[in-house]
């Protein structure tokens, strides 16, 4: 049986073209997994920091020209000792992020190359993201305008009251989680920005941006393995995860 990135590679016409910037967001708390003491981004994973694994992929990527990093800023010193200690290529700078994601990933896009035709925004704690994962969305992002990972809800979904009694059942046809990346036409980024700050729209993803300004947002099934670190017993996963794939 084929894994999904074989099926990824051979459903998506893989654009070698370096047209797209992304960032990569590393200005969270870590409130989840460390209480705050400490970044889930430079946890090890087989021995290599999350961000690192993350960084990688996208290095690989072939429709990638830059990488902004956007970290907390008592975290710049870390991030440029791994610079420094690595043979990345793409990363054209570290910016200091903000209160919240919104605000980080506005921080962020003031920074990419204005030559880019895409944007590609990313978790950094997203470390099991694949080449073949980033130029698949960026491929329908091409077509469509705007993309993101995701993934089919598999679960039953339901809705429950204030004490957590169960409301009702909602069905899981249409139902999806999503991932990142996501990745947008340049200019329309910019666009859905600007209608954010206008309407003073709050939004835990970029896709709202997006849903808010009124631009579809086409969902690219990358399948289950493309998890973010958010708790501790994720290291365990990934880790289980990478060695399944046989990957170092």
């Amino acid at each position: 049986m084929k894994n999904i990135f074989s099926q990824l590679s051979e459903k998506f016409n893989l654009s070698h073209n370096a047209d797209t910037s992304a960032i990569l967001l590393c200005a969270g708390e870590s409130t989840r997994f460390s209480g705050g003491r400490s970044s889930k981004q430079m946890a090890s994973v087989l021995g290599k920091a999350v961000i690192a694994r993350t960084i990688e992929a996208f290095e690989e990527s072939p429709s990638i020209k830059e990488i902004v990093l956007v970290v907390k800023k008592e975290e710049t010193d870390d991030y440029n000792k791994l610079i420094c200690n690595s043979v990345y290529k793409k990363i054209s700078c570290i910016v200091v992020g903000g209160d919240t994601r919104q605000i980080s990933a506005m921080r962020g896009f003031k920074h990419i190359s204005e030559k880019s035709k895409l944007v590609a925004i990313h978790d950094g704690a997203r470390c099991l993201v694949t080449p073949e994962i980033i130029e698949a969305v960026i491929s329908e992002a091409r077509s469509n305008g705007a993309a993101s990972s995701a993934n089919k809800v598999t679960d039953t979904v339901k809705i429950v009251d204030d004490d957590k009694n169960i409301s009702r059942t909602v069905s899981r046809e249409n139902m999806w989680t999503v991932q990142t990346p996501q990745v947008f036409e340049h200019q329309l980024y910019r666009n859905c920005i600007e209608n954010a700050k206008e309407k003073g729209i709050g939004a835990t993803d970029d896709c709202m941006l997006a849903e808010a300004y009124g631009q579809k947002v086409k969902l690219v099934e990358t399948g289950r393995e493309n998890i973010k670190i958010t708790y501790k017993e994720d290291i365990l996963l990934a880790e289980a995860i990478i060695k399944a794939r046989g990957d170092k």
